[in-house]
């Protein structure tokens, strides 16, 4: 089997991103033209305790436009249009404030200060135990009840001739949610004429602490609210995935995708395994797994997924310096509340790629390390790029 080039996504020698019985396209037509970028700020309410919020709008008319919102460092929609040219958001959203407060399932979020789950929300440094209270049955979810997506960020525009976007900061406090250590964290997004979102985080501590920073954007190339994402090609550049057992927590050493329904190796609709009677996906009621990416080296920004439309032409390819995706087929999207605008999102209505750590790291020493001490900073990127074929 061919394997897709592992360039960053500045190459574009080749005219597909993955290879395989099914191609998902890299060349793109959307046109920007210099000076076309742009950012504007508006009142979004204010949350339950008073807070104002902010939303920010930034990017192109005529090629992607993203709105974020200052509570949860959220990304409320990232618009951009089908080979017709006509625009649909292809993120999971909602209407207003209060809906995000109410029963938001991270849509759109900064998660933090640990994406994922932490067995029993516990974990052990030099010694001491600590306790995040648990939120997903007995263990601990994206850093805990009131994670770094329920709190509302310092927001800074960074408006430069080749990119746009906001740069948002938030201080935990020492024993936040149980997390030992002030953490100082920025995160920003910018996106550039290309249509590329770069997602760049720093942190730094003045105590040991498990950092493992992502954002959950549920997206369907489709158009949010269109309907199932079974149809749409997936590629992940990865050998192996993390079994888990009971409450989503890795069973140890990850394990090889070849032969199972994790064979993402060549792209391949979302839906075609989803209903094998593989025990893991009956465990998860669909994919919810951590994928360990190829090439993983610190600070190293490689290519590791991508997905296509076929009915829109809508793709997205994602890079990162990450050692894991958790990909999330939206299994639990139970139809109880109304999105963006106004249509029901349904079970498989959209799929993440949380680029991360692994779950549990803090508790796996044979995972890669998620520990920040002082002295150290913690710098991640991801980037997601759209386009359409």
């Amino acid at each position: 089997m061919t394997r897709p080039d592992m360039a960053d996504q500045d190459s574009t020698a080749a005219s597909t991103v993955t290879p395989g019985d099914q191609a998902i396209p890299r060349q793109s037509r959307l046109k920007h033209r210099p000076g076309e970028l742009t950012i504007t700020s508006e009142p979004f309410g204010e949350t339950a305790d008073g807070v104002p919020v902010e939303r920010y709008t930034f990017g192109s008319d005529s090629g992607v436009q993203v709105r974020m919102l200052t509570y949860g460092a959220t990304i409320q929609s990232i618009e951009l249009p089908d080979r017709d040219g006509n625009l649909a958001s292809v993120l999971l959203g909602l209407p207003t404030l209060a809906d995000y407060q109410d029963h938001s399932p991270y849509f759109g979020a900064t998660i933090g200060r640990f994406g994922n789950r932490i067995a029993a929300g516990r974990f052990t440094i030099d010694a001491t135990t600590y306790q995040v209270p648990a939120n997903d049955g007995e263990n601990a979810l994206h850093g805990g009840p009131q994670g770094f997506d329920k709190v509302v960020w310092h927001a800074t525009v960074i408006e430069e001739d080749d990119r746009v976007g906001v740069s948002f900061s938030y201080l935990s406090p020492d024993g936040e949610m149980g997390f030992p250590g002030n953490l100082d964290t920025t995160v920003s997004y910018t996106l550039d004429g290309t249509g590329r979102l770069t997602i760049n985080y720093h942190a730094t501590t003045d105590r040991p602490t498990p950092v493992n920073l992502t954002n959950h954007a549920y997206f369907n190339l489709a158009g949010e609210g269109s309907g199932t994402v079974e149809d749409q090609l997936l590629w992940i550049a990865a050998d192996r995935y993390t079994p888990v057992g009971a409450g989503s927590i890795p069973l140890g050493p990850p394990a090889p995708v070849e032969g199972t329904p994790f064979d993402f190796r060549a792209a391949k609709p979302i839906g075609r395994d989803l209903r094998a009677g593989d025990d893991q996906l009956l465990l998860t009621q669909g994919f919810d797994h951590n994928w360990v990416l190829d090439g993983y080296q610190p600070q190293r920004v490689r290519q590791v997924a991508a997905a296509y439309d076929p009915g829109s032409g809508r793709w997205l390819r994602v890079s990162t310096d990450q050692p894991g995706v958790q990909f999330y087929s939206g299994n639990f999207l139970d139809a109880t509340f109304p999105g963006l605008t106004g249509r029901i999102y349904r079970q498989g209505d959209a799929f993440t790629l949380e680029t991360q750590h692994y779950p549990d790291s803090p508790n796996q020493p044979d995972f890669p390390t998620t520990m920040l001490r002082p002295g150290e900073s913690y710098d991640s990127t991801t980037i997601f790029g759209f386009g359409v074929a």
